[in-house]
């Protein structure tokens, strides 16, 4: 028969019937990758918008405060502390004879503090205090006497 020969082209049918599957997923990807890549460039951009108010390099300094914690009790009494340094660090003394006192100057725009007592005898208190003002103050009259004052912020 002269022309065209059918089988050579019947071939490839089947190749394509199994092909098809991997072809379109093909497409679909390399679609999404551009049209990805395409709205990150309209949307994403590296530079990233600040939405604070005031710019950080513009903030002005401000005068440190000075925090004083107190620990104060009968004549003689002796007493165990806990409290919080300047740097925010759990410290305690043993045998301390009261009254007590401790200043440290706060570098920090806010801070907080916390100072904890137990002495031997029954009146134990403490203070704290910010630049000379009582922020907190509690006094406890109990055998063994345990007290404790929180400054949320300074």
């Amino acid at each position: 028969m002269g022309g065209m020969d059918l089988t050579r082209g019947v071939a490839i049918f089947p190749l394509l019937k199994h092909l098809w599957i991997p072809l379109v997923a093909a497409v679909v990807v390399a679609s999404t990758v551009f049209a990805v890549s395409n709205l990150r460039e309209v949307f994403g951009t590296e530079h990233h918008t600040s939405y604070a108010d005031t710019a950080t390099a513009d903030t002005e300094s401000f005068n440190p405060k000075h925090l004083t914690y107190e620990v104060f009790g009968a004549p003689g009494t002796v007493a165990m502390i806990s409290y919080f340094d300047a740097d925010s660090e759990p410290r305690t003394i043993r045998n301390v004879h009261l009254p007590w006192s401790l200043t440290f100057e706060i570098t920090q725009a806010t801070a907080a503090g916390s100072l904890m007592a137990q002495g031997d005898s029954s009146r134990i208190g403490c203070r704290i205090r910010v630049d000379d003002e009582i922020k907190s103050e509690k006094t406890v009259n109990l055998v063994n006497a345990l007290t404790f004052c929180v400054l949320k912020a300074a």
